[in-house]
């Protein structure tokens, strides 16, 4: 394995950025649920903290690190075109003077 598939290996892609984004709002927004419920019945408001709290450290633990799951999709990267002789970045263009 060289250098550059490790990098790659280290990225999501848009989609799965998107997936990953989408995950963790719906499991916060489940154990927040479900905390305020769990709290109002037993009427102690740190369960609720703390059941929003793990629902914070799962969706960290399933978003956060680039998962195969969220690699599906890689970016086609256009390949590198050969530079034309008589091209170059300096030669022929002219700077306006400032009047």
């Amino acid at each position: 394995m060289g250098l550059n598939d490790w990098f790659n290996s280290l990225h999501m892609d848009y989609d799965g950025q998107a997936r990953a984004e989408k995950l963790s709002r719906i499991i916060i927004l489940l154990f927040g649920f479900v905390g305020f419920i769990w709290g109002y019945i037993i009427q102690q408001f740190s369960e609720t903290v703390r059941i929003l709290g793990a629902g914070f450290i799962l969706a960290a633990i399933l978003t956060i690190p680039p998962w195969p799951i969220y690699r599906r999709k890689p970016l086609s990267w256009q390949k590198v075109r050969p530079q034309r002789s008589g091209d170059s970045d300096g030669e022929g263009k002219t700077k306006k003077k400032k009047q």
